[in-house]
């Protein structure tokens, strides 16, 4: 492993795909802090993410999103974990490309449909898990797009995380040896 940066690795994809538990530890492994983006959304608001959602609706929740994104983007280097449709805005898109080296952890809608039923702190997924799975779908369809302008992209299977970590950490090797040597990198799975 020879990932040595000034960017942060920012994690990018849907709820469920596996930002948090595989950021925590890429970021030992890599020696770097960790930040969750939905931690410091609550922190910035003092509530936690339902009450935004509640308090402020979607649109001024998606604003406070974008400040925080913006002033962790700012930060020295870490391993990033991004809430769930944060770089769907552009603003966060753009300063990721300036600032980041972005992973999209790309799971399949079987993959977070398990991953998030029952989990009710999750105020994208609100409701009950009967119409979880077209949630799910409505949001790959429409952040899909969006991820596939990470610079790496990694499947997340139903594996250990340690599993996943080394698959990430693989992916970020041949993306940091192939900008040092100028090769052009194979295209996203």
């Amino acid at each position: 492993m020879n990932i040595q940066t000034d960017k942060i690795i920012l994690l990018v994809g849907l709820m469920g795909s596996g930002k948090t538990s595989v950021g925590k530890r890429l970021a030992q492994k890599l020696n770097l802090p960790f930040i969750d983006g939905d931690r410091e959304i609550e922190k910035a608001a003092g509530l936690s993410l339902i009450d935004v959602l509640k308090c402020f609706g979607t649109e001024e929740y998606r604003a406070g999103e974008a400040r925080v994104m913006k002033r962790l983007l700012s930060s020295g280097p870490c391993v990033l974990a991004s809430g769930g449709g944060s770089f769907v805005c552009e603003q966060t898109r753009k300063l990721a490309k300036e600032k980041a080296v972005t992973v999209w952890l790309k799971a399949d809608v079987d993959i977070l449909c398990r991953r998030t039923a029952g989990r009710y702190h999750r105020p994208f997924l609100k409701g009950d898990d009967q119409g979880l799975r077209s949630k799910i779908e409505n949001y790959i369809r429409e952040e899909y797009p969006y991820y596939s302008e990470a610079d790496i992209a990694v499947e997340t299977r139903e594996e250990q995380v340690s599993d996943t970590v080394a698959r990430v950490v693989a992916a970020l090797d041949d993306f940091f040896a192939a900008k040092t040597s100028g090769q052009k990198l194979p295209d996203k799975a």
